[in-house]
Order: structure tokens, then C-alpha cells, then sequence
């Protein structure tokens, strides 16, 4: 099926989302549709998908104009989307949510289960997603319910198929599988639309690329385009991809975890015996696949979660014990992998969420009053020191796009007298531009003797940042490697293929 937008503009008060934005897709071809976070990108899909009405210009299938009320009008049409954003039910079980809205009936009208588990079981054996269709979501890592959310899209035979950051948490073999799968759809006259940040993504598996700025279409390219002219054309200006990096020179042991269990609420180890220690000068990245077992290790060294069995210890002093407050006066800076829930405050200005962790504490406070002259100037200092482009530090929060959100928790973090740094995932729905300042500031925190850990699901970014790589899965540390591991061999720990679980990281 031939997709073509024409004019398409939608306008959310005053801003404008998308501005005049035409493009084709054509049957059996796949394009990338790239920009920055904010860029019009998903705006642009919600319209084709009927989630919003636009504000002028048309659809059209097959050189015939259509409109859609809403989804239901969509996938009719032809259409599938998989959301960046899941769009599931959690009490709900997997083969639920794949029939729901179109489900199959028995005798008398009963609902046919029997059916859509099989319809479930053959499309995750035909791709290898290994998904059990009498699972309830809510119980699925965030990895297998993006494979539900695949599964969906298949299920509806979707002759245009919308994929909006469908990587995210897949493994490097993962994602070639899903590469094959797009490839396997075109060859049969599916039209793909592939939205991601991952440069090299859209060079693997696109015919074609759109770049997207500002809400409008400012190059249509081929995947021969270099990777640095592809970032450029995304932000505006030249950006460099490559992080400058120095060789570590790792000092004294500053964080030591040994034998570190978490046990959950359903009563499963989340983590499972992980003992490691990172040294000052230095960057260990935790890698894998997510769901396994990273976000709740950088909880736990926060005090968030409350181990079962084993140790943390912070320069020589036990901190398993303590709370949050304790652990973060104890100088442990901690950039959460949601900024929305867990980093910052929306209904707060930037000023206010700069002194979250320091409220109480120079140069925030003078005694048991905020000072509010200091807050002024030091917001003002940091707004200026870590580019967060805002009219003023009395700016909502959520006013702020993506990159300068999380500008406001890195600045808030790296600005503190910090013994270590926790990172998880640092740059997640953070554009180009963002991701290159953000890197260089990480970087900078290593250079002054500072140990950080990143947790990411973003392999480029692991081997732009690690001195050394820990590798978890099924909330162990099955081995430690260094950067200069090849790429396959890393996808296959990260999946589980290992000689065992490595006891610690030395």
C-alpha cells in the first residue's frame, strides 16, 4: 500500500507542532524518519494513526484521500502502529491484548481465547519473540512487552506499518532479528515507517530517510548519508559523535557491593547475589537487556530498595542500610532512568527542582529558611553552565523540552559534592545535541577522580563511556568485559550465553 502525507500541519495552541510536512512512502519500501526529541516526529505518526485531527492536509492510501476518527479507522485502513509508549492493558493477558478490539467469537458468541493464544503462539514462533500468551502484562519485563506490542501489529496484518522507537530494550541480536522481520515485511509490499534516534538503525534497514526540525521537513537523504551529516541535519549544526575519552586512571576502590540480593514484591529475586566494586577515575557501565535485574541495582545503591542479603559499602562505610537522605548527603548523585516520575518535579520551577536534594543544605538554605538571593544566583549559574535553554530559571519544568529536562537533573547532580555518580540510562528521549553534552559532562565527572556507573540499554553509548562493562542477566553479573568487546559477543551475554555468572567484578 502507497502512504502519502500531504500538508499535514497540526498546531497545539501556540505551538506548531507540525508545519506543512509532505511525504510518501511507498509499498515494500521502509523509511526512517528521524529529529530531534520534540521535532514533530510522533505528532506526525498520531495524525496518520487518528489519534489527532489535523489542523490541515490530507492522507492518502493508494492515491485515495481517507480520514480517520480514530484508531479503529486506522488499523481498518491498514494501519498499524507500535507506540514508543505502550499502549496495554496490565491486568490484562497477552493474547487479551492482542485481540483486543477485534476479538474472535465461538459458539454463541463466546469469546474464542483458544484461538487468539494460537494466534499468539505462532507469530512469536515464526519471529523468536518466545512469549507466553497466557502471561499477564503486568508481570512481563519492559523488554517482552515491547515484543507484545509487535505481536499486536502483526496479528492485524497491517499493510502500512508504523514502528516508533521499536528497539528501545532488545539485545543486539534482538534487534537484528526485528531488522529481518521489517525486511521480511517489505520484500512482501509492507510499507514501514521506522522512527528512531539510532543513527545507525536507519543506515542498516532504510530505503530512505526524512529528516524532521521544528516540526518540518528539512532533507529527504539516502542511508549512504554519514552518520555525522544525518546528526547535523537533525539538530541544526554540526554535532560530533565521537566522545573524547582519555584512558581511565582508576585510584582507590569508592564503592564496594558484595553479594547484594533484592527480593521484590511478588517474592522473586530481582537481584541475585551481584558483588562488584568501582574505582575513583573511572566509568563501569551495566549492560543488558532491560528488565534484568540494572534498574533495581542502581535503587538499591540509592537506598531506594531494601536488600535481602549482602553489602554496600561507600569509601570503606556500610550504607546498606541507610535511607535515601543518608545515602545522597553521603555524596552519591543519582540521575533516575524516568526524569518524569523519579527526576524532577513538573508543577516546580527549574530553580526549584535544581534544590531538591539540597534543600536544607548552603547555598540553598540559610538555616531553616531558603535563601532565596543564592537560589537565584546559583539556578542562574547553572542554567548558564550546563545550557539548558529556558527564558528564565522561574520556568516550569514542564514547560522544558525533553534534552533541557534532563539538562536540569544532570546540572542538579553533577553540580553537588559528589563521591560517586549513578546514572541510569542518561540520555534516554534526549536528542542528539543533548546526548553530546551530556556525554562530555559524565566524562568530565571521571577526569576529576569521581567513579560513576551508567546503567543503559544503549550499546553505543556503553562503549562511547565504559572503562569497563558489567554485563547482568536475570539480575546476576554474568561477566565483565572491556570496551573493546566485539558487539556480537556482547549481545550474546546481555541474552544469557555466558560460561556462568561471574561472583565479582574486580
Amino acid at each position: 500500500m502507497k502512504l502519502e502525507l500531504r500538508g499535514m500541519s497540526k498546531r497545539f495552541g501556540a505551538v506548531v507542532a507540525n508545519d506543512d510536512i509532505s511525504l510518501t512512502v511507498n509499498p515494500g519500501e521502509i523509511l526512517g524518519l528521524l529529529g530531534e526529541n520534540g521535532a514533530g516526529k510522533s505528532t506526525l505518526m498520531n495524525l496518520l494513526y487518528g489519534l489527532y485531527q489535523a489542523d490541515s492536509g490530507d492522507i492518502l492510501l493508494d492515491d485515495e484521500v481517507v480520514s480517520f476518527k480514530g484508531p479503529g479507522d486506522a488499523m481498518a485502513a491498514g494501519i498499524g502502529m507500535v507506540h514508543q509508549h505502550f499502549m496495554l492493558i496490565p491486568v490484562f493477558s497477552v493474547a487479551e491484548n492482542v485481540i483486543l478490539g477485534h476479538e474472535p467469537t465461538g459458539a454463541f458468541g463466546a469469546l474464542d481465547l483458544d484461538s487468539a493464544r494460537a494466534l499468539v503462539r505462532d507469530i512469536s514462533e515464526r519471529f523468536g519473540f518466545n512469549v507466553d500468551p497466557d502471561s499477564l502484562v503486568e508481570d512481563l519485563p519492559v523488554g517482552v512487552q515491547q515484543r507484545v506490542e509487535i505481536i499486536k501489529a502483526l496479528a492485524r496484518n497491517a499493510e502500512v506499518l508504523v514502528l516508533d522507537e521499536p528497539t528501545a530494550v532488545l539485545t543486539p541480536q534482538e534487534t537484528d532479528e526485528l531488522m529481518d522481520i521489517m525486511r521480511q515485511l517489505a520484500s512482501e509490499g509492507t510499507s514501514i515507517v521506522f522512527i528512531t534516534h539510532k543513527l545507525r538503525e536507519v543506515k542498516d534497514v532504510c530505503d530512505r530517510i526524512v529528516v524532521i526540525r521544528s516540526g518540518r521537513v528539512v532533507e529527504s537523504t539516502s542511508p549512504e548519508t554519514s552518520l555525522d551529516q544525518l546528526a547535523s541535519l537533525m539538530v541544526g549544526r554540526e554535532v560530533d559523535l565521537s566522545v573524547d575519552k582519555t584512558p581511565a586512571r582508576p585510584g582507590e576502590v569508592v564503592l564496594s557491593v558484595s553479594d547484594l540480593t533484592v527480593i521484590d514484591e511478588r517474592n522473586q529475586k530481582v537481584l541475585d547475589g551481584v558483588s562488584f566494586e568501582v574505582r575513583s577515575g573511572e566509568i563501569l557501565a551495566i549492560a543488558g537487556v532491560q528488565g534484568n535485574g540494572q534498574t533495581e541495582l542502581a535503587q538499591a545503591v540509592l537506598g531506594l530498595l531494601e536488600s535481602a542479603e549482602g553489602v554496600i559499602a561507600l569509601a570503606g562505610v556500610d550504607i546498606t542500610r541507610d535511607r535515601v537522605r543518608q545515602v545522597l548527603d553521603k555524596g552519591v548523585g543519582f540521575i533516575p532512568e524516568d526524569r518524569k516520575r523519579d527526576g524532577l518535579v513538573a508543577e516546580f520551577t527549574i530553580a526549584e527542582n535544581f534544590m531538591l536534594n539540597g534543600y536544607h543544605q548552603a547555598p540553598w538554605a540559610q538555616g531553616i529558611s531558603i535563601d532565596l538571593d543564592a537560589r537565584a544566583k546559583r539556578s542562574d549559574e547553572l542554567i548558564a553552565s550546563y545550557d539548558v535553554r529556558t527564558p528564565s530559571a522561574e520556568t516550569l519544568v514542564k514547560n522544558l523540552s525533553g534534552g533541557n529536562q534532563q539538562k536540569v537533573v544532570v546540572a542538579r547532580e553533577l553540580s553537588r559534592d559528589l563521591t560517586i555518580l549513578v546514572a541510569a540510562q542518561p540520555t534516554r528521549g534526549v536528542d542528539v545535541g543533548s546526548i553530546e553534552f551530556i556525554h562530555e559532562q559524565i566524562i568530565a565527572t571521571r577526569d576529576r577522580g569521581i567513579p560513576v556507573i551508567i546503567v543503559s540499554s544503549e550499546l553505543d553509548e556503553v562503549y562511547a563511556l565504559a572503562d569497563r562493562i558489567a554485563v547482568m542477566y536475570r539480575g546476576k553479573i554474568v561477566d565483565v568485559v572491556g570496551p573493546e568487546t566485539p558487539r556480537e559477543q556482547l549481545g550474546q551475554l546481555m541474552a544469557g550465553v555466558s560460561q556462568g555468572a561471574q561472583e565479582s567484578v574486580s
